[in-house]
């Protein structure tokens, strides 16, 4: 909705007009969207008007959507309006999104699924390429005014604009990577032609994104202004008062041919520390790209339709495209109608004071309670420094450090709408803690565990109101992980967890919902793969190579390393509480570990684990090029066990969604993402040979690796 509208509903409700200072300050709320349209738009995903000086203003409204996305029918209507637009000749063209969320989020990801002909994608990708370039092609001034996100897609449309204005906030990026992918709309001519190749190619090989500021430094965009300057901003563009940015020489000698080659090589360097090409192909294909086209445009803009639609049908873009929806599918469950404002922590530990820290960075206000200052001064110094680097405005940094409140004396009890016991993982402590603060909380509380191995079914037992307790289990690092299981027992009121569920949503967490259960599902299916590498260190294995293993199948590290990150003490705990449920369906515990734990050499924390910690880095001497080396099954010995627990935990109905569970694995242990999760994988490999596969280690190794019953059903 555009000011002069807003202002005239104002109107003809109240009689008179706002106060001009209100006026002033929603003016950068309201977007200026240029003349009225008609309400008989012909289109039906635009809107075109013009206005006095005769310019042209392209609206994307996508129908039913709250964000712009490409799809193959908006293209197909983009270019007939393209083409409406030649035929009027206006003095120039405004292209803008009208929707609040930003210009265009990028293409749309559902036409992308289940692709397995390159050919087919290659034609699709090739009548979309047509589009941008008549967009590019028009003989009149074009700009594009951005707003909130513009990515992937939509930042190639505005790159074929002749200029490009954004609003302060807006964030440019391309996320294709993410999925496995690069740029397919002639990102990758243009943005590299028109910034200097060092910075175009990093944030495309990243797909990090960055603020309007940052674009007008780079060249990419030509001005920066508020929503109110927008009219006056256009007819600068338009008509030749702006001064637009072009390429500098750096830019173009970095696109010559000998210097191409050179600064190729090292982008492959960079990209192997990330991720190899057999994993992740994208990152070297838009190298490759690059390097081969860079000089020329449209063998570049050829060239990039061919390697998009080879990359599209590979087994990581799929599963990438499918890890996109899992999360999506997760954000759902979250819901809508978040009833918590206030939550209170006990214990401001690392999990504790985390949990409070992310909580206050997300809007609400929290109390944090300990029996000491220390951690909690521990606690909000993390915070400050989180927030220092995930939140953009300095004011805003100190609005989130105000909404965390430290309450040594726990008064927050009382008005909190949700209280989070994060104390040590002993089941009389948790009891004492509930029943101090039981009685001094308001009727409409949730009480939440963030135990990690304790059952609520013991939880419960000493409270007056069972049905609202429920386990809220947070990753370590809190701020990475973005899972949250929610754990319910069989007496919970159903109102308590679909709030429970909300609230996590509303913290820009994606919740899991799981039946109480040792471990759960997540340290349930991650056990058998720490404690198995223990067994092979038994074996005289070399932890470095136990590491390269599970590195090798994907994982983003070995499970000695994440044994001295999570903490040997912890890990110990959760092996033996899962070994009084599940006996000998897990490696046995060595003795060796006991000892290790008993000495104090408990991982990263302790600064010596399995590992010499400095600086929050494990030290690591690279394996001998002469001796042992990764096989299959060392690597089957490690992960299959988990695809094995996770069918067991879809079998007894801890979870009953299986893409619920590989989103949970992915999003709470980083579980190979272009494997699509532990189930995906075991799907991919086929059911038979994962049955056949742990009955041959079985018989090497032990009854552990006997395949779950669920393996007979699973599809």
């Amino acid at each position: 909705m555009h000011r002069r509208r807003a202002r005239r509903r104002h109107v003809d409700r109240g009689g008179v007009t706002m106060d001009s200072k209100i006026m002033t300050a929603l003016a950068d709320r309201v977007l200026e969207l240029g003349p009225q349209p008609a309400q008989d738009s012909p289109y039906k995903h635009f809107k075109l008007t013009r206005d006095a000086d005769g310019v042209a203003w392209l609206l994307f409204d996508r129908t039913d959507a709250s964000a712009n996305t490409l799809s193959s029918e908006v293209m197909e209507e983009f270019d007939a309006v393209l083409a409406a637009i030649e035929t009027e000749r206006p003095a120039g063209l405004v292209i803008r999104s009208a929707k609040p969320s930003g210009f265009i989020a990028g293409a749309d990801v559902n036409e992308f699924r289940g692709a397995s002909d390159p050919e087919m994608v290659e034609t699709r990708i090739r009548a979309a390429h047509a589009v941008v370039d008549h967009l590019e092609a028009l003989k009149l001034p074009t700009v594009a005014v951005i707003h909130g996100f513009c990515l992937g897609g939509g930042l190639e449309v505005a790159l074929a604009c002749q200029a490009r204005i954004a609003i302060d906030g807006a964030r440019f990026g391309f996320p294709e990577v993410m999925l496995g992918l690069h740029p397919g709309l002639g990102g990758t001519a243009r943005f590299t032609a028109l910034v200097n190749p060092t910075q175009s190619m990093a944030l495309m090989l990243t797909g990090r994104t960055i603020d309007a500021r940052r674009a007008k430094s780079l060249g990419l965009v030509d001005a920066v202004t508020q929503e109110r300057h927008v009219q006056s901003a256009v007819k600068d563009a338009l008509f030749g008062r702006l001064k637009r940015a072009k390429p500098g020489l750096l830019t173009r000698a970095a696109n010559l041919g000998p210097v191409r080659g050179l600064l190729a090589k090292r982008m492959r360097a960079e990209a192997a520390k990330a991720a190899s090409r057999e994993h992740y192909p994208a990152p070297y294909a838009l190298i490759d790209l690059w390097e081969a086209h860079g000089g020329g445009k449209a063998a570049m803009l050829k060239a990039e339709q061919a390697s998009f639609a080879r990359l599209m049908v590979t087994p990581t873009a799929q599963n990438l495209i499918r890890v996109f929806f899992l999360r999506e599918q997760m954000k759902k469950v979250a819901g809508s109608g978040n009833t918590v404002k206030h939550v209170h922590v006990i214990g401001a530990g690392a999990m504790g004071g985390d949990i409070a820290g992310w909580c206050a960075g997300q809007g609400l206000r929290v109390s944090l309670a300990d029996m000491k200052a220390e951690p909690i001064a521990a606690a909000v110094k993390r915070a400050a420094d989180l927030y220092g680097k995930i939140i953009r405005k300095p004011t805003d940094v100190r609005d989130a450090l105000d909404r965390l409140i430290p309450d040594m004396d726990g008064e927050g009890v009382r008005n909190a709408d949700l209280i989070i016991e994060a104390v040590p993982e002993k089941l009389e402590l948790k009891q004492k803690v509930y029943a101090g603060l039981e009685p001094r909380m308001k009727p409409g509380a949730i009480l939440a565990t963030n135990t990690s191995s304790i059952p609520l079914q013991d939880l419960r037992t000493t409270l007056a109101r069972p049905e609202r307790l429920v386990g809220l289990h947070f990753f370590n690092p809190v701020s990475r992980l973005q899972l949250v299981e929610v754990v319910s027992h069989d007496g919970n009121d159903a109102q308590v967890l679909k709030d429970a569920l909300a609230f996590v949503g509303a913290i820009d967490r994606l919740p899991l919902a799981v039946m109480s259960s040792p471990g759960f599902l997540v340290n349930r299916a991650l056990t058998p793969y720490m404690l198995e590498a223990m067994v092979m260190l038994d074996e005289k294995i070399d932890p470095r190579l136990i590491d390269a293993a599970a590195e090798q199948f994907g994982m983003p590290m070995g499970p000695i390393e994440l044994a001295d990150q999570v903490g040997l003490d912890i890990c110990l705990d959760v092996g033996d509480m899962l070994r009084t449920k599940f006996g000998d369906l897990l490696p046995p515990t060595p003795a060796w570990l006991r000892e290790k734990v008993a000495k104090g050499e408990l991982g990263r924390k302790a600064g010596k684990g399995f590992y010499t910690w400095k600086d929050g880095k494990a030290e690591k001497t690279p394996l001998p090029e002469t001796g042992p080396r990764v096989t299959d099954q060392m690597i089957d010995r490690l992960v299959l066990p988990m695809s094995n627990v996770c069918i067991a935990c879809l079998r007894e109905g801890i979870v009953d969604d299986a893409d619920a569970v590989d989103g949970a694995m992915i999003f709470g242990t980083g579980y190979a993402p272009f494997r699509g999760g532990p189930l995906n994988y075991a799907r991919t490999r086929g059911a038979d040979n994962v049955v056949s596969t742990l009955r041959a280690l079985a018989e090497r190794f032990g009854e552990r690796f006997a395949p779950d019953p669920g393996c007979d059903n699973f599809k």
